[in-house]
């Protein structure tokens, strides 16, 4: 059977994507599942936040070359460990990307193109249990080749009124365009608030009460707050666990609460 696969996006950058697929998925893992996650961002930042670094000597297979080869089952060969010294990163594997996947973005013209990821996937994510997958800050043709492979869409956002908009854009957009996408079946999962002040400054206080009215019960809880503990752990490429940045524990238990709420409120695959 194949894995529950989830697009992690937002059509604005700089708003957590990548840590939110990262760290939700080692809480998964946490809980026993098996996790893959699937890096389809060209700038690779949750392949590197999972350990992994390209080698110009040696090239590693990304996902950009599962999705060139065009053929059914080509992810297999690019699952790769999940480089970090703790145990449940035994349950996660990568599927990195680097700056060659901006290639793939030419082929775009390219009737039934949008589909060459779910082909890639097809088979090769049967061992997983869930797949989370980090897309580019676009609704262009890398973003839609993820959601035209997923079962959901979980849009990450902050408290502020441009990343708003660009998951304000997610939400229509997956609405609109999954039959165009070939993926009737596609729904939107719920939205991720991230990056809010411990501190709970006014401003940002009215900018999560305004995504709460747009967005209503697709919103999660907890919300993500901002932690240098997380800041720590993406630059040194670590699990919470090993980072003494403060606000460790309280930013672990932030995902492993959202992990609780993404098993409630994910859809089920038969």
């Amino acid at each position: 059977m194949a894995a529950r696969r989830t697009a992690v996006l937002n059509n604005r950058g700089g708003v957590g994507k990548s840590d939110m697929a990262v760290r939700l998925g080692a809480a998964l893992a946490k809980r026993g599942r098996r996790v893959g996650i699937l890096d389809f961002d060209p700038q690779g930042n949750a392949s590197r936040r999972c350990g992994w670094r390209y080698d110009e000597e040696k090239p590693q297979l990304t996902v950009s070359e599962a999705v060139m080869a065009n053929r059914v089952g080509t992810m297999a060969q690019v699952w790769t460990p999940v480089e970090w010294n703790i145990e449940y990163a035994s349950r996660m594997t990568l599927a990195p990307a680097w700056l060659e996947l901006e290639n793939r973005m030419a082929e775009a013209g390219v009737v039934g193109n949008h589909l060459r990821l779910a082909k890639a996937l097809q088979g090769a994510d049967d061992h997983l249990d869930e797949v989370l997958m980090d897309c580019p800050p676009s609704l262009f043709h890398l973003t839609q080749m993820v959601l035209a492979a997923a079962h959901q869409a979980l849009i990450v956002t902050e408290p502020e009124i441009d990343s708003i908009l660009g998951a304000k854009r997610v939400r229509d957009f997956v609405a609109e365009k999954k039959a165009t996408l070939h993926n009737d079946e596609l729904v939107l999962a719920g939205v991720v608030v991230n990056n809010l002040d411990p501190a709970g400054k006014a401003l940002e206080r009215e900018q999560l009460g305004s995504i709460r009215r747009i967005f209503g019960d697709l919103v999660w809880d907890p919300v993500v707050h901002r932690r240098a503990a997380l800041a720590t752990a993406d630059n040194q490429a670590i699990p919470l666990e090993l980072t003494k940045a403060s606000g460790a524990a309280p930013a672990r238990a932030t995902f492993e609460l959202l992990a609780e709420t993404y098993e409630k409120r994910s859809v089920t695959v038969a």
